[in-house]
């Protein structure tokens, strides 16, 4: 057994975590055609309750906001129904999950959406990614729609709706709303993203202002303790352009310091370094991500951000996809089993509930099974 910070418990508003490892968000495209989450989701989301907090895959609050075919939602009660199943699993096994909710913003494609609707973002900037569509392709995205303001308002409400059904119906814990790796709240600060003119574009301060609106919105709506937010500034993900976040997002962060907000979800990256400039600017829970655009997070790397006081929490995506008992793995000390990258997207469980635990790995090991 080793000893590591990781390990140590921590509290999260009313909930108490018995480690500092968070799973990360990570698309997987196992949802169903109408966006429910396949029966298989629970048990894999079940599968990893020994995190210390489970971040769901995005789930899209609107069918305005899905950016590809089979990803989930959760903007219907029967959306709702299904997502209670994954979390009663979750908690039932000592778990605890908040819902990533994800709008796709100017990424889609009328063939990858239920409705067939055209994408729309903050202004008509079409966005260099491939999306997945419901003939088993990937197409590129289409021109997006510059949204009205009259859009923006239905947005936030489509986004007050889903969080209400995530804390109730559906039975999650929380709700982190997905402002990074080019998402909707992330093109409107972004540079080449964001060409308005009006009060939502031009100066850093109105490119703020509609992210800082949604999170007030979603906070007022399910308290915020229940609500968090990611943010990765800098990020060049998916076509993103930000010359100079700071000017951006220091005020942001000082902004959400007065929402009593869950957690703060800070990615890292070589081209801005979030941690160091946001990460001492924020007063309350902070979840650090280091591995986006890189090689995986290892256990020291975690270890030392905890130790340092860098961040309370750490996520980690791709060790959690194939390790469904991380935490037991970093307590031992034990090998990580790499992820099949074969299986990695697709709408079955191979690839995606069948990786072994270690006690497993050790059993068969025993007798040859």
């Amino acid at each position: 057994m080793t000893n590591t910070p990781l390990l140590t418990p921590y509290s999260l508003g009313p909930l108490t975590l018995p480690n500092r490892l968070v799973m990360a968000p990570m698309t997987r495209y196992r949802g169903q055609p109408d966006g429910r989450p396949q029966p298989v989701v629970a048990e894999y989301y079940a599968q990893r309750a020994g995190a210390g907090l489970i971040v769901t895959e995005g789930l899209w609050p609107s069918v305005a906001g899905q950016s590809g075919w089979r990803i989930p939602g959760l903007a219907t009660a029967a959306h709702a129904t299904a997502w209670r199943a994954v979390t009663d699993a979750v908690h039932a096994a000592g778990g605890r999950i908040f819902a990533q909710l994800m709008h796709g913003g100017r990424a889609g494609h009328p063939e990858g959406r239920i409705d067939g609707g055209q994408p729309a973002g903050p202004s008509a900037v079409t966005a260099p990614v491939r999306i997945a569509l419901r003939d088993g392709t990937r197409q590129p995205a289409v021109a997006p729609r510059e949204m009205t303001e009259d859009d923006l308002d239905r947005t936030v409400a489509e986004y007050v709706t889903a969080a209400r059904l995530a804390v109730g119906a559906a039975g999650f814990d929380g709700v982190e709303l997905h402002g990074a790796n080019s998402y909707l709240p992330h093109q409107f600060l972004a540079d080449n993203t964001n060409l308005r003119t009006d009060r939502y574009g031009g100066s850093p301060a109105n490119r703020r202002r509609f992210p800082l609106r949604l999170v007030r919105a979603v906070a007022d709506a399910v308290g915020g303790a229940r609500t968090a937010l990611r943010l990765s500034p800098g990020n060049p993900q998916f076509g993103m352009a930000e010359a100079d976040p700071g000017p951006v997002y220091r005020p942001l962060v000082e902004a959400l310091n007065e929402l009593g907000l869950g957690y703060l979800h800070l990615t890292d990256n070589d081209r801005y370094p979030a941690l160091a400039d946001l990460g001492p600017r924020w007063t309350g829970t902070l979840v650090a991500n280091v591995g986006e655009n890189g090689p995986p997070t290892t256990r020291e790397q975690g270890a030392e951000l905890v130790a340092s006081g860098r961040a309370d929490l750490v996520s980690y995506g791709r060790a959690f996809l194939a390790n469904p008992d991380l935490p037991a793995r970093f307590a031992a000390g034990a090998a990580l089993t790499e992820v099949d990258p074969t299986h990695l997207y697709g709408w079955g469980p191979e690839g995606y509930v069948d990786y072994p635990t270690l006690e497993e790995s050790e059993r068969a090991a025993v007798t040859g099974g």
